[in-house]
């Protein structure tokens, strides 16, 4: 597994260290709860292995745009993930079962991971696999790197109302 995805895997395995179905479900008003960052997590996970499964199946790349540049410089070179941007509608919590998603998202970033080498290998390294719908068009390296930003943006939330649910219970 690469090194982002590899810091990804352990940074939620700290994060879920002890986790309580209490504290899994405490959100501030108006915010999800860890469960459902969880799901949103890993939702985007399988979001993105079905658009890698879909290029190699079609034996080709899909993206069709360009990449939005000042966002994703911003976000893969400086690594700034801004907050209050709405997730993608694919990647919006549906009501999984949390002890669903906490059983089962480690394997679907090792099946993101194998999909990511596989399209790597077979398109190249330099060649944009699909277009992200906020971003746009990305490498499986940019991809890999946008996943570990993106657990880490949300591992920070998960651990501060682990914290407060832990605080309050």
């Amino acid at each position: 597994m690469s090194s982002h995805l590899d810091r990804l895997r352990q940074e939620l395995q700290s994060v879920l260290q002890g986790a309580t179905p209490a504290g899994l479900a405490y959100a501030p008003a108006g915010k999800w709860n860890t469960g459902q960052i969880l799901e949103h997590l890993f939702l985007s996970y399988t979001g993105t292995t079905k658009g890698l499964m879909k290029c190699l199946e079609k034996g080709t790349p899909l993206a069709t745009r360009s990449s939005a540049p000042i966002r994703t410089w911003l976000l893969l070179k400086t690594g700034y993930f801004p907050t209050g941007v709405n997730a993608p509608r694919v990647a919006v919590p549906r009501g999984l079962p949390t002890d669903e998603v906490q059983r089962t998202i480690f394997s679907e970033i090792e099946i993101m991971a194998s999909k990511l080498d596989q399209c790597e290998q077979k398109f190249g390294v330099d060649t944009t696999l699909f277009d992200h719908p906020i971003l746009g068009s990305m490498t499986a390296e940019q991809i890999r790197k946008l996943h570990w930003l993106h657990g880490r943006h949300h591992a920070k939330q998960m651990r501060d109302r682990l914290g407060k649910s832990r605080s309050q219970v």
